[in-house]
């Protein structure tokens, strides 16, 4: 999962940075000021940013900002967000004085790594800022003539690069190989693409960008969200990956503002279909960003707010099961309202980052039956789901059901090796029972058919109102979803018609980021001790490094269980680390659903 966020508005570690560089653009009180956020207070929170399960770190741009513009009106404003860089010839790779230095810098990229992060650069060259020093010095390097093209014509008036010269060409192009050889940045993610011409992209700053630091990852905007025929050749022009705003949309009108799932359907059907798996998969899905109102606001101030946080769930969740990289913007894992820029853009509390700062209600965040840390806790669990269940990140994507004018109800099928997973949401206002069709599914492998046959016992991972398990029958697996609910559906391994005890396990235990807790035991349902097959477990209720670790499988009653449970990867570099001690014992009941409470990891 990326996680986006604006270092002015996160958190203040250096406040002797305030006022330096640029001068009357400190104002806390100024929704378009800096308010004294900085890559040393980001650095101080990457605890709280790795703890909800976020896996990169992206920061909006650090470059050297213009001055305070339109000063002396009511539209006086500074480049708090990174966009207005002040570039200059010969470019000085300065870091904006607010926001750090390069020591920050480098030092924020080499703590994300240590704890198994990645970090992501946000670079812009279609445009400089207003009254940029580079502007004066090359006045001939910008358009003057706006055609009505996204190419030729100034983005909110801003100088707008001439990338079909080849001395503007070079100097962008080498400005970023800077950057990305100075620092051992993971991955760019580039802004405005869709406003330099396509040729620019292919021909020079991709493989500019990549022969200064192979396989880094290429993130490009492009604001369309028509489909994705509109985004296709950009990533044929060299990008690994581009924002999903086709699905956003769909999203927002599907399940935020309470319309037809078809259309969330059709769009996750449109990136896999044109696209391919291998490139959809790496489409980064958004429910919102620092462009957009916030997903919470979307619904309307007339919709209750239980309704609201309903909905948010429901989003959330889908965001982490369709094909694609998830990306959560700043606040989204506190449910932090916001309209359309710049009030979308307000700084992080100073109670965000404990467990009983979240726990209360708080004017500007999602109520409804909650608190900030009930969000949290919700983004934490299902970015737990996703990591815990492959199929989730890597898998094939079959559809299942979509309402065709119908009732709301949308599931689909998700499968990587042993991983197989089925998600079904019911948005109406009534009950549905559907009869989900596996063996008569073209888009689902014969592999996975042969290991889905009757009996096999699917557990819900997600809680949001589903049935808590159910079992294929007659090749198809029917579940009956009361309104508004959603389920995340995890096959065990093969029932025995239905004559299962349904047996949920569980420990605490500490691991690092990207590091899972798996359960193996000496029965075919738990992986005959092979770690391969060993079953994944679902972290919740986590403070710091330490989770509640569960999972639920249906065994044969009577059963004699030995079992432990292991972490994959392992410590110190190992592919496992077991448990210690003897081997855990357990004597299945004749009757379930029942609880197995391990306590504690057994060091």
């Amino acid at each position: 999962m990326i996680y986006l966020t604006l270092p002015d508005r996160f958190a203040n570690g250096n406040s002797s940075n305030d006022n330096a560089g640029q001068p009357n653009c400190l104002n806390t009180a100024s929704a378009t000021k800096f308010h004294g956020g900085d890559l040393a207070g980001l650095r101080s929170k990457l605890g709280y940013v790795r703890g909800m399960g976020a896996s990169t770190l992206w920061s909006t741009p650090v470059y050297k900002q213009v001055g305070e513009v339109n000063a002396g009106t009511s539209s006086a404003a500074c480049g708090y967000h990174g966009y207005w860089a002040d570039y200059t010839d010969p470019d000085d790779q300065s870091i904006e004085p607010k926001l750090g230095t390069s020591a920050d810098l480098n030092g924020l990229i080499s703590d994300l790594h240590a704890s198994g992060m990645k970090f992501m650069m946000d670079m812009v060259v279609n445009h400089a800022g207003y009254g940029a020093r580079i502007h004066a010095q090359h006045p001939d390097w910008f358009h003057t003539n706006c055609t009505g093209k996204d190419v030729t014509c100034p983005l909110a008036g801003l100088p707008d690069f001439a990338q079909e010269n080849t001395n503007v060409a070079a100097y962008l192009t080498n400005v970023s190989k800077t950057w990305t050889s100075n620092y051992a940045i993971d991955a760019i993610r580039m802004d405005t693409v869709k406003h330099v011409p396509t040729t620019y992209w292919q021909n020079s700053w991709v493989p500019g960008v990549l022969a200064a630091r192979p396989s880094t990852f290429l993130l490009g905007e492009v604001f369309n969200d028509s489909g994705s025929a509109a985004l296709k050749p950009y990533l044929d022009a060299g990008f690994d990956s581009l924002f999903n705003f086709p699905l956003r949309t769909s999203l927002v009108n599907g399940i935020a503002k309470a319309g037809s799932l078809d259309s969330v359907a059709s769009s996750v059907q449109d990136y896999v279909g044109n696209l391919g798996l291998s490139r959809a998969l790496l489409m980064v899905n958004l429910l919102d960003n620092h462009d957009v109102q916030r997903f919470v606001n979307e619904p309307g101030s007339g919709v209750a707010e239980t309704e609201i946080r309903k909905r948010y769930q429901l989003a959330l969740a889908t965001l982490m099961t369709v094909p694609g990289i998830p990306q959560l913007y700043y606040g989204d894992e506190l449910g932090m309202y916001g309209g359309p820029d710049p009030d979308n853009r307000h700084d992080m509390p100073g109670w965000a980052w404990t467990d009983a700062g979240r726990n209360a209600t708080y004017s500007g965040f999602l109520g409804g039956g909650g608190t900030p840390k009930t969000t949290y806790d919700y983004v934490q669990k299902v970015t737990g789901i996703r990591q815990s269940n492959e199929a989730l990140w890597k898998g094939s994507y079959a559809e299942m059901w979509r309402p065709n004018g119908g009732q709301n109800v949308y599931a689909f099928y998700r499968g990587s090796s042993a991983s197989r997973v089925i998600v079904v949401m019911n948005t109406s206002t009534s009950s549905a029972a559907v009869n989900l069709d596996i063996q008569g599914n073209a888009g689902i492998s014969s592999t996975d058919k042969a290991a889905l046959t009757n009996g096999t016992a699917f557990t819900d991972k997600l809680g949001l109102g589903a049935p808590p398990s159910a079992t294929v029958t007659n090749g198809k697996l029917p579940v009956t979803l009361p309104a508004g609910s959603m389920g995340i559906y995890v096959a065990g391994s093969s029932g025995t018609g239905g004559g299962g005890t349904s047996v949920t396990f569980q420990v605490s235990a500490s691991t690092f980021y990207g590091q899972g807790v798996y359960l193996s035991g000496n029965t075919a349902e738990l992986g005959s001790w092979n770690v391969a097959s060993a079953l994944n477990m679902t972290p919740s209720g986590c403070s710091g490094s330490v989770c509640t670790w569960k999972t639920t499988v249906s065994l044969t009653p009577g059963a004699a269980l030995q079992f432990k449970f292991i972490k994959k990867p392992g410590d110190n570099g190992a592919g496992v680390t077991w448990e210690g001690g003897s081997n855990r014992t357990y004597a299945v009941p004749g009757s379930g659903p029942v609880n197995y409470n391990g306590g504690n990891w057994q060091p």
